[in-house]
């Protein structure tokens, strides 16, 4: 009488949460080790993030910027003569270019030559600080888009007498934190009195080195010959291009060659752009960071192999098969570069709200950004974990138990 068939014994299949379990069982039993791998990993991780974030946080500074500046600005400006000379814009420049429908505003400044400032009358001669006077008319401000930090404006009253609007720089400069009656410059040897101090403008920095003093008060005191320097032109926004293309010549019908156009916001926008082309090299060097947390994660699993290779003798000679132990390793690296790439977007996070946050800019850190910076660290992880893993399915269970 034949004894009967024993069945056929198979493996056990390893559930999702025993993969975990015993994935995470290196992690638990050496912590610091654990924690210096995912930290190479985390910076790399941190640096991708941050970059990208100031990156588009500046990109949407500049874009509020530009929201409440307006981009239909555009600034006319003398240009060169055919025999090389500096070139002058007409007296009625301005009104002429008012003349344009499309046009909605329009504002100049003009500037002194010869004239010197001082924050008083014992101050050397040499240190001018390199301040500009400029004549300025009464509705520069609102065309320009500049908001004062103290005091006020000039009006109609004061821009016929020795009344001065200084730029941010130029304040900083000559040591004066607030417009009043009793702050006083020295402008070509006379006294002024402060009555207002600006923001910085950012579409016409040029204002920020500047003293600005009423139209005539310039012409009658300070000799200005009344020609603008620079015309500042807001049009409708769907005719800037048509505007841009015929203030040349209505600035100076003899001469249109002579005068220079431009719109301020490009200057803003070419600048954004530079900072773009900066921020791939950043990229470049975060991914490099990235890289090297890779390499730490693939020599603390080859090294987790050899110390484990007792554990791995007894699994397999408790029957675990070759997959499930490669699969164990495997799950291992993953968490190892997950814990990683999670903490580095947390960290890149961090950092750039707090750059923000100095910079008063809003906090933007885009989804793919982030989503994009846990799956690479999962690529890595999995790339990096795979060799170690591979290696530690290969050992026979004998040849494990026998290493000491």
């Amino acid at each position: 009488m034949t004894a009967p068939a024993l069945p056929r014994l198979h493996p056990a299949r390893l559930r999702p949460r025993d993969v975990l379990r015993v994935g995470g069982v290196g992690l638990r039993t050496r912590p610091v080790r654990a924690f210096l791998s995912a930290l190479g990993i985390a910076i790399g991780i941190a640096a991708m993030i941050a970059v990208v974030g100031i990156s588009s946080s500046s990109r949407a500074e500049l874009d509020r910027t530009l929201e409440a500046l307006g981009t239909n600005l555009l600034t006319v400006t003398p240009g060169r003569t055919m025999f090389g000379e500096d070139a002058q814009l007409p007296v009625e420049s301005v009104a002429m270019i008012d003349r344009i429908a499309p046009v909605r505003q329009v504002s100049a400044i003009g500037r002194v030559d010869g004239v010197k400032v001082y924050r008083s009358d014992r101050i050397p001669v040499a240190q001018t600080n390199g301040l500009a006077v400029y004549a300025a008319r009464l509705d520069l401000l609102d065309t320009v888009g500049a908001r004062l930090r103290s005091g006020t404006w000039l009006n109609a009253a004061t821009e016929r007498y020795p009344a001065v609007v200084l730029g941010a720089d130029t304040a900083a400069r000559l040591g004066i934190g607030a417009a009043g009656p009793d702050t006083q410059v020295m402008v070509g040897g006379q006294r002024f009195t402060v009555v207002g101090v600006l923001e910085p403008v950012p579409l016409a920095p040029e204002l920020d080195s500047a003293v600005l003093v009423g139209w005539p008060a310039a012409a009658g005191r300070l000799g200005f010959d009344e020609h603008p320097t620079t015309v500042y032109t807001r049009a409708v926004e769907s005719a800037v291009d048509a505007v841009r293309g015929v203030l040349a010549a209505t600035a100076n019908p003899q001469a249109p060659n002579e005068v220079d156009v431009s719109r301020p916001s490009d200057a803003l926008a070419a600048k954004q752009a530079a900072n773009q082309a900066f921020t791939g090299l950043l990229l470049g060097l975060g991914a490099v960071a990235l890289l090297v947390g890779g390499v730490g994660v693939a020599n603390t699993m080859v090294i987790s192999v050899l110390e484990r290779r007792a554990e791995i003798g007894l699994r397999r000679s408790l029957g675990a098969t070759r997959g499930q132990v490669r699969l164990q390793f495997l799950a291992e690296s993953l968490l190892l570069s997950a814990l990683g790439g999670v903490g580095g977007v947390l960290l890149g996070i961090a950092v750039t709200s707090g750059y923000a946050a100095y910079q008063s800019w809003p906090t933007v850190v885009p989804a793919w950004a982030m989503l994009g910076g846990v799956a690479a660290t999962l690529v890595i992880g999995g790339l990096a974990g795979l060799y170690p893993a591979v290696r530690a399915s290969r050992l026979s269970p004998t040849e494990a138990l026998a290493t000491p």
